[in-house]
C-alpha cells in the first residue's frame, strides 16, 4: 500500500475533529462577545449602521480565528 494512503483516514478523521472543535470554540468566543456587551451588537450594527463596531467585531472574529488555528496546528 502506499505510504501516504496508509494514514490518510486518520489524518482526514483529525482534521474534521480538529476542524469541528476550532468551530465550537469560535462560537462559544462570539456568544461571550455578545453576552459581555451592554447593548445589543445586532442592533448597533443593523439597524444604527454603526460601522466602528462592525470593523471591531470583525477583527475580534479574525483575532479569536487566528489563535484557534495556531493553536491547532
Amino acid at each position: 500500500m502506499d505510504p501516504i494512503l496508509e494514514h490518510l483516514p486518520q489524518k482526514v478523521l483529525l482534521s474534521f475533529t480538529f476542524g469541528a472543535l476550532g468551530l465550537a470554540l469560535f462560537a462559544i468566543a462570539f456568544w461571550l462577545m455578545a453576552k459581555l456587551c451592554p447593548f445589543s451588537i445586532r442592533k448597533e450594527i443593523e439597524e444604527d449602521q454603526n460601522t466602528s463596531l462592525a470593523i471591531l467585531m470583525g477583527s475580534v472574529i479574525i483575532g479569536i480565528s487566528i489563535i484557534i488555528a495556531t493553536s491547532i496546528s
